[in-house]
């Protein structure tokens, strides 16, 4: 056997056991939190609406006093609460600061600013949540009241964190678009704006779209600067001012004190299979936007 042909059959099998090896550690993941994350209906007897619905938390009540609760739905309202309008504003703004950098800005412009969005999402998630405790929260607390822990101080700080995805992958989406739609857009005699609207915009509209679900999935997932700024009370929050709690919160304050095996670290695990969930669901509409603006 010649040494090409022995070094491409290494690299062939390298690269198949580091693809058995991928495949491998995410069926494990899936398996240990579908295992541990149903034991709390199966097990410990707990129903799945009850878990979802309830906001009642007790995981360490005596079974003589009726036995732990374990109802997450504040928690989950929590998150969706902080991560949505986190969303609402930085996809918008995310998506115009893209077209910005792609389309206005002159060459060391978009220099500044890609290092700049650079910057922006190689700053640790602690730094965040430091900023946002030390200058947001008591902002808030100055000029709206409640006390600044609370869930506007978590969207707000959620929001500039995602920025950085949307702006990466909605400029990378742009950058791509064939120079030839431009070009025909400006013969027909259309403005800058009128192309980047109509005709930019809508054919990068699967880019865009990836790029919104990519920041929704970061947000979902953020536990440590959310839970700097939010106040970590665990019922259902009544104003934007009011303390709130996550899913992610939860998982990192009482992972450490609960005992495996039992009801309250259970729960923790159907948290987690939630948020699996969840990112399983990001990528689904992923996969199903690309897959529509393939066939198109």
């Amino acid at each position: 056997m010649s040494s090409r042909h022995f070094v491409d059959r290494v690299g062939r099998g390298f690269t198949l056991f580091c693809l058995a090896l991928v495949f491998l550690l995410t069926i494990t993941v899936i398996y240990v939190f579908v295992s541990k994350g149903l034991a709390i209906f199966f097990i410990n007897g707990i129903s799945p609406a009850e878990f979802i619905f309830s906001s009642r938390w007790w995981p360490g009540r005596p079974v003589e006093e009726g036995g732990p609760l374990v109802g997450a739905g504040a928690f989950i309202t929590g998150s969706l609460l902080v991560s949505m309008p986190a969303v609402a504003v930085s996809a918008p703004l995310g998506i115009m600061v893209a077209v910005f950098i792609v389309e206005i800005a002159p060459e060391w412009g978009r220099q500044v600013l890609q290092s700049a969005v650079d910057m922006l999402a190689a700053i640790p998630a602690v730094v965040y949540g430091y900023v946002g405790l030390v200058w947001l929260v008591p902002l808030i607390d100055r000029h709206l009241g409640g006390g600044g822990l609370s869930l506007l101080a978590g969207f707000l700080v959620l929001s500039v964190m995602i920025l950085p995805t949307i702006i990466s992958v909605s400029t990378a989406g742009l950058r791509v678009l064939p120079l030839e739609l431009k070009h025909a857009s400006y013969a027909l005699g259309s403005t800058r704006w009128q192309t980047i609207r109509m005709v930019l915009l809508p054919a990068a509209r699967s880019s865009l779209v990836t790029a919104v679900v990519l920041g929704m999935a970061r947000a979902f997932g953020e536990a440590l600067a959310v839970q700097m700024v939010i106040g970590n009370t665990r019922e259902w929050p009544t104003s934007i001012l009011s303390p709130v709690t996550t899913l992610t919160s939860v998982i990192t304050m009482d992972m450490g004190m609960s005992v495996t095996g039992t009801a309250w670290n259970n729960a923790l695990w159907t948290m987690g299979l939630l948020l699996l969930l969840m990112s399983l669901g990001h990528i689904l509409v992923i996969r199903l936007v690309m897959r529509k603006e393939a066939v198109r």
